[in-house]
Order: structure tokens, then sequence, then C-alpha cells
């Protein structure tokens, strides 16, 4: 009998870059509803770099926990690239980490306030500039969330390089 090989792909990478560099993520989540956490989780070792995070599925929440402005959602609406910045930015503050992670959209099967399924918001915040990426995802509901924490954790490894 072998021994497992041992955890890879771009979560554990994250989480050697975060732990390489003493620094840390959160995320607010709201179409991923805790999956990026989840994920983020099951790296061994994750506490020393994943802070935390908050699902904000509903709107209001949005505001609540993570920080939005309220003018911004109704101004915006749940599913835009301000309210994505405003997730990122939120999160950091408020759960003590270096970078923090919003993501908002559409997972489907029906539109959301003219969004088409797929279209998903992300930002990545380090305090000093957010980054807000516009997604157009393919694939059914899981697969559209899948994606998202993928895109998610392979743009805050860009912001790492």
């Amino acid at each position: 009998m072998t021994a497992p090989s041992p955890p890879s792909g771009p979560a554990v990478r994250l989480h050697r870059a975060l732990l390489d560099r003493g620094q840390t993520v959160a995320a607010a989540e709201s179409l991923t509803a805790g999956l990026l956490c989840a994920t983020l989780a099951s790296v061994p070792g994750a506490s020393a770099t994943l802070r935390g995070g908050v699902v904000v599925y509903a709107t209001d929440l949005k505001a609540a926990l993570a920080g939005v402005p309220e003018d911004l959602l109704a101004a915006h609406g749940p599913v835009a690239a301000e309210t994505a910045q405003a997730l990122a930015e939120g999160v950091r503050v408020r759960c003590g980490a270096t970078w923090g992670v919003g993501l908002t959209g559409v997972a489907g099967p029906d539109p959301v306030d003219g969004h088409p399924p797929g279209r998903v918001y992300l930002g990545v915040s380090d305090g000093t500039r957010t980054d807000v990426v516009e997604l157009a995802l393919l694939g059914d509901r899981n697969t559209v969330r899948a994606s998202s924490v993928v895109a998610a954790i392979e743009a805050l490894l860009a912001r790492l390089r």
C-alpha cells in the first residue's frame, strides 16, 4: 500500500504563497455561499492563512455583515462590480485579514436583475488596491459556483506573484 500523495492544486498553492508571506485571507461570498472558504479550509494547515468569511446570500446581509454601504446596494444592486469591490474591502477589514475576496453573481438557472446566469463579479483587495473582474461563466449552477471559486483563487494567486 502506498501513502496518499500530498494535496495539490490552486488552493494548496494559495495557502503556500500566503504562508510564505505571513499573510491571510478572508472572503465575503454571495453566489458561492461559503464554497470558497470551504475549499481553502480543506488544505491542511489552513488556519494559518484563512481568517474567515461571511456568507452574504441575502442583499441586506451584504451591508450588515460585510459592510457594503446601503446606498451602494441601492444604486448598483447586489450583482455589480461596485458590490464585489465593497465586499472584498469590507470583509478584509472586518476579519482582520491581509487580503479580502468578494464574490457576487448569478449561479442560475434564471437571470437576476437583468444579469444572465454565469455573470460573476470578483473583487480582490489588499487594502491599498482592489481589483474587480467580471466573469461570464458557462455551465449549470454548481459549475458556475465551482468555477467562481477557482477564479477567485487564481485571481489572488496572480496578485501575489
